[in-house]
């Protein structure tokens, strides 16, 4: 049966993919039918229909045992995760859990660089919420649906419903030491290659106008899609990155990033903001979390 796979992106029946996981746990039809429910004949077509979906042998037939292929033993993994993902989550949203269950959304660099360090805290304080954490990455990551609490930056937007400012933040330069050491003057940073996050509205420009320079050459800059890649190329010494107060403080601390010239930094008007549909609607785990966070803050 085996040919080149020509890829389809869709398998038609979840239900094979739990069919082929219980066979090749069990290495037998007739007992993946017994714990499935279902006759040994349907198991048998079901996997029958998967492999001829994918042009591919994922068993190996005996009398009285299946054993998987080559194929198959590559295949296993990947289908247990989704199984058990699919379930663990279902459990978490819908099951015994979901009283005590939270899901946040949060802009990373405020989730890497100031959060996650407080949060054993928040768990030691409030053992039986289950925390669901996802990052946002780019400005409509934040309309994608299902989480009861988020943390935003930017202007307040109408979007966002009902919010709480958390703080606002200080953009200064950073880089190793030995960079570091040699920028006396606003001029000497355009010596260094500067590492940009394009998307910020505090950035380079910015503090170098406000340092009275306005020419600076394209090829000055290198450029990253999120602060935590810049503080990192900085570590590396590959030039001179922003790093945002306080929300950076553990990841220049953790880089043995330095800052340069003292006092050059540039406070932003935006701010980090707690945000949620409104305050009567959310669970007792999010009623917890904010007043934490906001004790934090």
């Amino acid at each position: 049966m085996t040919e080149p796979l020509k890829l389809r992106r869709r398998i038609p029946s979840l239900n094979w993919l739990r069919v082929f996981e219980a066979a090749a746990r069990l290495e037998s039809f007739a007992r993946a039918a017994d714990v499935l429910n279902m006759s040994t004949s349907a198991v048998s077509q079901q996997v029958k229909a998967l492999e001829s979906h994918l042009r591919t042998d994922l068993f190996l037939r005996g009398p009285r045992h299946v054993t998987l292929t080559d194929a198959g033993h590559a295949f296993l993994p990947a289908v247990r995760q989704s199984i058990q993902t699919v379930e663990e989550t279902a459990s978490s949203l819908f099951g015994e859990t979901r009283d005590s269950t939270l899901t946040l959304q949060c802009v990373l660099v405020f989730a890497t660089g100031w959060l996650a360090q407080r949060l054993p805290q928040f768990s030691a304080e409030h053992p039986e919420v289950q925390l669901h954490m996802s990052g946002i990455y780019h400005d409509l990551d934040y309309q994608r649906p299902g989480s009861d609490l988020q943390i935003l930056f930017g202007p307040v937007h109408r979007s966002w419903g009902q919010c709480d400012k958390l703080f606002e933040e200080t953009v200064y330069p950073v880089a190793t030491q030995e960079i570091a050491a040699q920028i006396h003057s606003p001029a000497d940073f355009m010596r260094q290659r500067l590492i940009q996050v394009s998307a910020h509205k505090i950035n380079w420009n910015r503090l170098l106008q406000s340092q009275g320079i306005e020419d600076i050459p394209t090829h000055q800059f290198c450029f990253a899609d999120t602060t935590e890649i810049a503080l990192t190329l900085a570590a590396t010494g590959n030039g001179i990155a922003l790093a945002r107060a306080p929300t950076t403080h553990y990841l220049v601390d953790k880089l043995d990033l330095v800052e340069c010239l003292p006092g050059s930094g540039l406070h932003s008007d935006e701010a980090y903001y707690l945000t949620y549909r409104n305050l009567e609607s959310l669970t007792n785990p999010a009623q917890q979390f904010r007043r934490w966070l906001i004790d934090q803050c």
